[in-house]
């Protein structure tokens, strides 16, 4: 029984858990600006797209 009290008031892996908790939440986030930011890019990049075929339409 006293193993089991020592094992339950140890601190010293707590700063791991800390750590793999933050991790994941910078992760989860970036995750999410991504899936944003690329919906923004694709109509973005289709726009730079049909100028571009517009211009060397009229061009030839």
């Amino acid at each position: 029984m006293e193993l089991l009290n020592k094992f339950f008031k140890s601190e010293t892996g707590a700063i791991t858990v800390d750590w793999v908790v933050l991790t994941a939440a910078v992760m989860g986030l970036s995750l999410a600006a991504i899936v944003l930011i690329e919906a923004s890019l694709d109509s973005s990049g289709n726009a730079i797209s049909n100028r571009i075929v517009a211009v060397v339409g009229q061009e030839n």
